[in-house]
């Protein structure tokens, strides 16, 4: 396929191959919603669509593509679908480097889908909010058991296998209450690349019993950054946490490597697995639905008005952000996060969050940018 040349390639897209389907019934869940979009109850993303997006990526004249598989849970398309999304890479690609990263409850994994994962670099994300009581306050299988046994064996397994494993974390209105206790059990784990997601969704009119409150989520940032200077070894981390890192390389004067922290956003698409495709993972819905890749070429959909607009509304800050010093660093957060409270007129569910951390951690962080510029322009003996 020759596609016609666009200013914006597409080179990151997350894609739902089994839609909001799991097996998991975790009660924060905010994808489940989405279910109600779909006609069909099982969702599975048939090989015209899955060849389609692969070969409308892979015809672009670019070096790299990101492809990120998400749910619901992605696993339940089966390790056969994988297999031949690898393949039709290879067959479609044109020399690029195509980067496969998969989240999952790890539920079903086992040692094949491991010993693939490793063979063909997938880096795989896998959700454990912490220890068993953390985890399973929300995370709960249909039948009501907690799901934390299954996830830490999954966990061990994908390590035992050299698969490059990042933990990615929900903050509820439970787990914020245990910083140190959840770094330290992932530390204890071998799960020094977290993410952390702060966990805020509507119910009604108002927010979710089970979300996390701006205070209490500021708190919990500052204690976590406190704990990830402190393994520092020579001034080096020896852990990652995503949104610390990502704000160093702002403060160094980079581009930040997380989306939150842009004056803008729209820079992925997701794809259903009909091969709808929308703006935003937080925003698969009818408002932001940009046509189906089956009809209308995946950079055509990505450089579309609708798109751009998408993107801009991140820049639309109410006056108070506007005027606060610390809008340069948060840049508001996610859009998502100023819908999700109507009570705050548009202001970030978690403003308050911010201003604690930043006002905590900022001269650190400058501190810390400095010293890495200056190492980079030390000579090499």
């Amino acid at each position: 396929m020759n596609l016609p040349f666009f200013r914006r390639p597409v080179t990151d897209v997350l894609v739902k191959p089994a839609g909001a389907d799991c097996n998991l019934d975790c009660e924060y869940c905010f994808y489940i919603d989405k279910l109600r979009q779909f006609p069909i109850r099982t969702n599975r993303m048939s090989d015209e669509v899955l060849e389609a997006m692969i070969q409308q990526l892979m015809s672009q004249n670019v070096p790299q593509l990101s492809v990120g598989w998400q749910g619901g849970e992605p696993t339940l398309m089966g390790l056969p679908f994988y297999r031949k999304a690898v393949d039709l890479t290879a067959r479609h690609g044109r020399g690029q480097s195509v980067s496969n990263g998969l989240q999952t409850n790890g539920m079903l994994i086992d040692h094949e889908w491991a010993k693939f994962f490793r063979d063909y670099h997938f880096l795989v994300g896998l959700s454990i909010d912490g220890p068993e009581h953390i985890h399973d306050h929300y995370r709960k299988n249909r039948g009501g058991h907690g799901s934390w046994s299954k996830a830490l064996d999954a966990s061990k397994l994908l390590q035992d296998h050299g698969v490059e494993v990042n933990v990615l974390s929900v903050v509820n209105n439970y787990s914020v209450q245990f910083p140190d206790e959840i770094y330290a059990f992932h530390r204890s784990q071998g799960l020094n690349f977290m993410q952390f997601i702060p966990c805020v969704e509507k119910a009604g009119g108002s927010v979710a019993n089970f979300s996390v409150d701006a205070a209490s989520y500021g708190e919990f940032l500052k204690r976590l950054f406190d704990l990830w200077l402190a393994d520092f070894v020579d001034r080096v981390p020896t852990t990652s946490i995503r949104w610390f890192e990502a704000l160093l390389f702002k403060y160094a004067g980079f581009a930040p490597t997380e989306c939150t922290l842009l004056e803008k956003c729209g820079k992925y698409l997701v794809i259903e697995h009909t091969g709808d495709v929308f703006a935003c993972d937080f925003f698969v819905e009818p408002e932001w639905n940009l046509g189906n890749l089956l009809e209308t070429p995946l950079p055509q959909l990505f450089n579309s008005g609708q798109q751009t607009d998408f993107g801009r509304l991140k820049a639309y800050l109410p006056a108070e952000c506007r005027s606060c010093e610390w809008k340069a660093w948060c840049r508001g957060g996610c859009t998502k996060d100023r819908l999700r409270n109507p009570s705050l007129d548009g202001r970030n569910h978690f403003c308050e969050a911010y201003k604690l951390f930043f006002a905590h951690a900022d001269s650190k962080l400058r501190n810390l940018a400095d010293e890495w510029k200056r190492k980079q322009h030390e000579p090499i003996y």
